[in-house]
C-alpha cells in the first residue's frame, strides 16, 4: 500500500536498528505499523521564559525556542529537552493518506521507557503532509532525543470503503503542512 499510494516518502522498506557502525533507534517498516524518524530541520520547546500563556487561538511562535543540536561520541545528534518540558518535533517522512486509510501515531517504548511522552495523534483520511508531534518529558532528568532516528510509530487502519467526508473535504487546517505547523483554529 505504500508504494500503490505513495504513502510514505521516503519509505523504509525494512527496519532499520543501525546506521553504518552506529546503533539507532529503529525506524522503517514495522510489523503492522511504520516508525518514523525525527526530522533535524525542526525541533521547539516551549519556554518558560517568553510567555505568561500558551493560546491555541493565538499562538506566539515566541513562546517556542531552538535548543542546540549536540553530538553523541558515536557521531548521533540528538536534543536534550529539560525535565518536565514540552516540545514540537516533526516526521522526515511525508505522508498521503488514501481515502479508506486512517492512522494513529503512538510514542515508541524505547522513549516512553525514559520517561517521554508522545501524543496520540491521528492521521486522517485524505490527510497530506509531515506530522508535526508533542512531545513531554515527564522525567526529572534531560530525555536526549535522537535526530533523524525512530520517534514515533504509525498504526494504519483500512477501511472496507472511503470515507463520506476526508480531512480534505472540509479543508483541514494542517493539510499539507511541510514543516513545523503551530496550533492554529
Amino acid at each position: 500500500m505504500c508504494e500503490e499510494y505513495n504513502l510514505i516518502s521516503p519509505f523504509e522498506r525494512r527496519l532499520i536498528r543501525q546506521v553504518e557502525d552506529r546503533r539507532i533507534i529503529s525506524c522503517g517498516l514495522s510489523s503492522y505499523g511504520y516508525d518514523c524518524r525525527l526530522a533535524r530541520d525542526e525541533f521547539k520547546v516551549f519556554s518558560p521564559i517568553q510567555g505568561t500563556e500558551v493560546d491555541p487561538k493565538n499562538f506566539n511562535p515566541d513562546n517556542l525556542l531552538d535548543i542546540p543540536l549536540r553530538t553523541a561520541a558515536d557521531g548521533s545528534h540528538y536534543w536534550l529537552l529539560p525535565p518536565h518540558s514540552y516540545a514540537l518535533g516533526v516526521t522526515i517522512e511525508h505522508f498521503q493518506m488514501p481515502r479508506n486509510v486512517t492512522a494513529i501515531a503512538l510514542g515508541k517504548s524505547t522513549y516512553a521507557r525514559c520517561g517521554l511522552i508522545q501524543n496520540t495523534t491521528p492521521l486522517e483520511a485524505d490527510w497530506k503532509g509531515r506530522l508535526v508531534i508533542e512531545l513531554y518529558n515527564a522525567a526529572n532528568l534531560p530525555v536526549r532525543l535522537y535526530a533523524e532516528e525512530g520517534f514515533v510509530q504509525i498504526i494504519f487502519f483500512e477501511s472496507d470503503e472511503e470515507c463520506a467526508v476526508s480531512y480534505s473535504d472540509r479543508a483541514g487546517k494542517y493539510q499539507h503542512q511541510t514543516g513545523l505547523t503551530l496550533a492554529k483554529v
